[in-house]
């Protein structure tokens, strides 16, 4: 038995201006938005609603202290949330439809449960996090060191809006890192068991789109992931359905530690525990379905089955290089502490695990990074 749905509405658009003279932009929308997408994109639009700028608020991915500022600066009369943007700036938008006497920590900690009283329009500006069709927000907890996930089906957005133009100025690193992201939530989807037949159409063709994708690049140059910037947004948001569904599992889990207390990109951060979750899956329960997800690879990779994996991680390299742990200045005696919180501060991932993974299990993938 199974139960899919799909709560936000998603369309396409070739401008920004083409979006917002169709979704009829007024003052008491206010735009969420990064200073280098609102010149290129929006500015020239004129359109009639306030603006903030993320980066005014801090640097890096979503914190607690950043929303909380943010927050403080919306108009009282705001009915909807524009959010244009990467992963930083709709996950923050998601908290901001929610109004009441909270503080971040309060939400992301279950504290508060609070009501949804505006309306939510995304625009990613990035191909990765496929956030603009999930109920998945993610913050850094400055107090606690830490990253904490929150998923409440009022932080769906009502709207998604699909712009490849505004894909156009985005810097090759960030590409990597989002489309890896990308990647790892359509492979850690179709091996949750919550994976449905629904959602496992949606990750296999995000994989597809994305490993094509990186092949060419990797033929081409990497500047000529441009050429492939429709194929790699739809695919980032065909992956986003599918973990919204499915669920992500121990690579997002185990990477999570590592964002927060070394501020290492959530994309990058990633990738660094992919390959060493994968060999431990394999090793636990090599026959499964991890093995039809080894003959989904032989075929996009033209490799045989038992070759793809090892296919798949020099593919990923050659897009973006992996580094050991140690060189972001993470000390060993650090693993122990990491395990432990991903152990008591994410369960909601690793519940979604293709196979059960003991505490030394994970301490193990760690070193085998380090």
């Amino acid at each position: 038995m199974f139960r899919f749905s799909l709560p936000t509405t998603i369309e396409s658009a070739g401008s920004f201006g083409e979006f917002a003279e169709r979704a009829q932009l007024a003052a008491d929308d206010l735009i969420l938005t990064n200073q280098f997408i609102y010149e290129p994109f929006i500015v020239a639009c004129g359109v009639p609603c306030p603006v903030l700028y993320q980066e005014k608020y801090g640097a890096g991915e979503p914190n607690d202290e950043m929303i909380d500022a943010i927050r403080r600066d919306i108009p009282e009369s705001t009915r909807r949330i524009i959010a244009v943007g990467g992963g930083t700036v709709i996950d923050i938008a998601k908290v901001l439809t929610f109004t009441g006497d909270w503080s971040a920590e309060d939400i992301f900690m279950g504290r508060v449960v609070p009501t949804k009283s505006r309306r939510l329009v995304v625009l990613p500006t990035t191909c990765g996090t496929g956030s603009e069709v999930t109920n998945v927000t993610i913050c850094e907890l400055k107090r606690m060191k830490t990253k904490k996930g929150l998923a409440l089906d009022t932080m769906y957005a009502d709207l998604a809006v699909l712009i490849p133009e505004m894909l156009q100025t985005l810097p090759y690193q960030f590409f990597a890192t989002s489309s890896i992201d990308a990647l790892i939530h359509a492979v850690e989807s179709f091996l949750s068991p919550n994976a449905s037949p629904h959602s496992e159409m949606y990750s296999r063709r995000a994989m597809e789109m994305i490993l094509q994708g990186f092949s060419y690049v990797r033929e081409n140059g990497p500047e000529s992931w441009k050429d492939k910037v429709e194929d790699f947004l739809l695919a980032s948001n065909m992956a986003g359905i599918a973990f919204g569904h499915a669920g992500c599992a121990a690579v997002h889990a185990l990477s999570y530690p590592l964002g927060g207390a070394y501020h290492i990109p959530h994309g990058e951060a990633n990738q660094l525990m992919f390959a060493a979750v994968m060999r431990r899956y394999k090793e636990k329960e090599p026959v499964g379905r991890i093995n039809r997800l080894e003959e989904i690879f032989g075929e996009i990779l033209k490799t045989d089955a038992v070759q793809a994996l090892d296919a798949l991680y020099d593919l990923m390299e050659d897009i973006l290089k992996r580094k050991d742990l140690r060189e972001y200045g993470i000390r060993e005696e650090e693993l122990p502490v990491f395990t432990d919180s991903v152990i008591e501060g994410q369960q909601r991932l690793l519940k979604n695990n293709y196979v059960f993974l003991t505490r030394e299990d994970m301490l193990e993938i760690y070193r085998s990074c380090y």
